[in-house]
């Protein structure tokens, strides 16, 4: 179908993409460079996207591996990792839409440059709808990294607490076989800090991508100012075409004939 455009391939490779930078470059359109920040941008998302997806696997891949040990770590982890893959399936989704929208943008560019001419890439900001899908991602990454973080904080809690009791459980052993009392427990132990260590690289990776997205919002503001505030490409010319014939109509004070009253 004309409409199906995949998104699967990374985005600067896309022929309408590679087509509509060839047009601007060529023509010196001066919201290429800000357009092309915008789409770096969405690049730099993909791949920490992909980063995000690899962690979640690494921490599933742990906690099955820990399926046979009864750890209070685990099962918070369990419920906070079935949340976040839920928020980063709704932020892969709202990406490939926004891929999608750059895709069919560009597509939609150079189509009206077929038609139109170089004039027709005046208002570039009108062929892509991206804010609302970016706005969509940032609120779902907040979410999900507010809940990852306070989900964190609690894990680190009953870690330790668990230890804590174990620690008890043993000292009670201890004092009963008149042995001295065992050193205080390490706030998180081997299980815990396993299953932790690809929890704390998910949020980092979706706080990377957050940032990203706030990147791309900011040059898109950028972009949709510069559109307002320069001339369009036709009136440049325009203008610059009408200069050279202003400066030989206009007489010079050699040039300009003397009036008879001067005589």
């Amino acid at each position: 179908m004309e409409n199906t455009i995949t998104t699967a391939a990374p985005l600067m490779e896309n022929e309408y993409v590679k087509g509509l930078f060839t047009i601007m470059e060529a023509n010196r359109a001066p919201t290429a460079k800000d357009l092309l920040a915008i789409l770096n941008q969405v690049g730099a998302m993909e791949q920490q996207l992909d980063a995000a997806v690899t962690e979640l696997a690494a921490l599933r891949r742990e906690l099955n591996a820990a399926r046979e040990q009864a750890h209070p770590v685990k099962a918070a982890l369990q419920n906070t990792s079935a949340a976040m893959e839920k928020s980063v399936a709704v932020v892969c989704d709202r990406l490939d839409a926004t891929k999608r929208a750059v895709i069919d943008g560009c597509k939609n560019a150079v189509g009206a440059f077929r038609d139109k001419g170089i004039s027709a890439l005046d208002n570039i900001t009108r062929f892509f709808k991206l804010r609302p899908m970016l706005e969509t991602m940032r609120t779902e990454l907040d979410k999900s990294i507010c809940a990852g973080r306070s989900a964190m904080g609690r894990i680190e809690t009953v870690s330790a607490e668990y230890h804590e009791a174990g620690r008890h459980i043993k000292n009670m052993g201890r004092t009963l076989m008149g042995k001295g009392a065992a050193a205080e427990a390490k706030p998180v132990g081997k299980l815990g800090k396993s299953l932790l260590a690809p929890f704390r690289a998910e949020l980092s990776c979706l706080s990377a991508m957050k940032g990203s997205v706030e990147k791309t919002l900011s040059r898109l503001n950028t972009l949709e100012q510069a559109v307002q505030r320069r001339p369009s490409v036709r009136q440049s010319i325009h203008a610059f075409s009408e200069k050279p014939a202003r400066e030989q109509k206009a007489p010079t004070e050699k040039s300009r004939p003397v009036s008879h009253e001067a005589r």
